[in-house]
């Protein structure tokens, strides 16, 4: 029941993750109205996707130390409750910015689902099956993005099912049209708060945490206060000032003073995000329950997690999810094939997700963590090369490339479900390895929106930027040899 439940959740995760990307076009051509340039909704889009990374780090934070204080199974309802509700609220939006605060909220839900479920499948689970188990949370991610690829593909017919649908149960033609005009945008954003359902299965018939459970007899999850919050709340601040530096409204600002702003912000962030933690950590050492040594040791993960998952989320934002736009432009082989390009490498790449998100766990379970890490790395930067570089028209190698590339790149996200639980005590296990996976996304949201800039360098190539981008993973081929090897250990007490 716990898989079922974490699967399911983190499916709906990314399912409305990929949700606004099929729908934020029309949405934004329906809020801004007839008047508004391309410019502006590309400004607008933009933005909405930027608050969403920086909501979703956020999230991380947030809701990972609520499941440390009041329980896995209790956070995870309101994780997902937040992000179904406030998705499916964006369907009533009249202004864009209601849209960009919607998904703002929405986000902290979506960012928190993945450590809470992460946390409690693996205190849950036997241990030698968490290999496996890890890989499935993974995958679970890109089936909820190839189902939105497929329903994009078949939007038209799916729009018309729909339409007779709401007149048969007695809608008015008003009301009907209101919710299917524009690609159906609004009747989409709606449906987006079905996974609420989900937190009646979980109520009823997920477990708690045993461990947690330990923990909270012992007295440790006492420790975790809720002025600590102010940390996170001012870490997000600064975020988004970093992200709106370097928005496309602040292309007159001085490069210095952007990048000054950037290192400042990005600092603030930092010490925000680490505050409920380092609090937590003090209270426990006044009050003899840990040790120096331990509060250095988590402190120290938590940095290193952060930069094994800010490499690879910056490779996923920062390369591989051009990919489906770029397939739009280059030159088909035929007309059938050409048709559906970009939803048909977005089918490609999230099979390739879901086959390389279980192959990285069970390959992590024999070989261990650090070498499959270094090894996926160095299988990333190779399948970017051989996708951008070794194609100029958009054919079944074209698309068998993207399924490569989908397989390496998104491997990553299978292994952290495996590594994160294992760097942290049960106390914290949940705010750690929730701050290591998602402060990540605002390194990626600062790196996706400098995509675009290296792509005017390179005279506006998709596969030049792409390439350069993939050079990221050379970072952390090198970073995973300082973090511990934690194969044959059980999960930290």
């Amino acid at each position: 029941m716990t898989l079922i439940a974490a699967f399911l959740g983190w499916a709906f995760d990314g399912f409305e993750m990929g949700l606004f990307p099929l729908v934020g076009q029309a949405a934004l051509k329906d809020l801004l109205g007839p008047g508004a340039t391309s410019g502006e909704a590309a400004q607008w889009f933009g933005a909405i996707i930027a608050v969403f990374l920086v909501g979703a780090a956020s999230g991380g934070v947030l809701f990972g130390w609520l499941g440390d204080k009041i329980g896995r199974v209790r956070a995870m309802s309101l994780s997902i409750f937040t992000y179904a509700i406030f998705t499916g609220l964006c369907g009533f939006a009249t202004e864009a910015w209601h849209v960009a605060a919607l998904r703002f909220v929405a986000s902290l839900g979506m960012g928190g689902e993945w450590s809470l479920g992460v946390a409690l499948v693996n205190e849950v689970w036997p241990g030698k099956g968490r290999a496996l188990i890890a890989g499935l949370i993974g995958a679970a991610a890109n089936v909820g993005y190839l189902l939105v690829a497929a329903l994009s593909m078949g939007l038209v017919g799916f729009i018309g099912h729909v339409e007779e649908m709401l007149r048969a149960i007695g809608f008015s033609e008003g009301i009907t049209q209101s919710l299917l005009a524009n690609s159906a945008w609004r009747f989409l954003m709606i449906s987006g708060a079905f996974p609420a359902f989900l937190i009646l299965f979980i109520r009823l018939s997920v477990p708690e945490s045993e461990r947690w459970q330990e923990e909270k007899a012992k007295g440790s999850t006492s420790h975790w206060s809720n002025p600590d919050l102010i940390g996170v709340f001012v870490a997000c601040a600064a975020a988004l000032v970093v992200i709106g530096v370097w928005s496309p409204a602040m292309t007159g600002l001085h490069p210095g003073i952007a990048v000054a702003v950037t290192v400042v912000g990005v600092g603030i962030a930092l010490l925000g995000y680490l505050h409920p933690v380092r609090r937590y950590l003090a209270r426990a050492i006044a009050a003899g329950s840990l040790s120096e040594e331990s509060r250095t040791r988590v402190l120290r993960r938590m940095l290193f997690g952060a930069g094994l998952a800010g490499v690879a989320l910056l490779g996923t934002w920062g390369s591989i999810q051009w990919a489906p736009r770029w397939a739009a432009e280059l030159q088909p082989d035929t007309a059938t094939v050409k048709y559906f390009a970009k939803e048909k490498t977005q089918l490609a790449t999230a099979f390739g997700a879901i086959v390389g998100t279980i192959a990285a766990a069970l390959t992590a379970g024999i070989l261990g963590r650090r070498l499959t890490y270094a090894g996926m790395c160095v299988g990333s930067i190779g399948a970017a090369l051989y996708f951008y570089q070794g194609h100029a028209t958009f054919d079944g190698g074209f698309l068998f490339a993207a399924f490569l590339a989908g397989a390496m790149t998104a491997a990553f996200y299978g292994f952290f479900p495996l590594y994160f639980p294992e760097l942290f005590p049960t106390a914290v296990r949940a705010t750690g390895q929730g701050f290591a996976f998602n402060f990540g996304r605002i390194v990626a949201a600062v790196g996706g929106l400098h995509t675009a800039t290296l792509m005017q360098a390179f005279g506006g190539s998709f596969a030049q930027a792409g390439s350069t981008m993939a050079a990221i993973y050379l970072v952390g081929a090198v970073l995973i040899w300082f973090g511990p090897e934690t194969k044959e250990t059980d999960l930290p007490g």
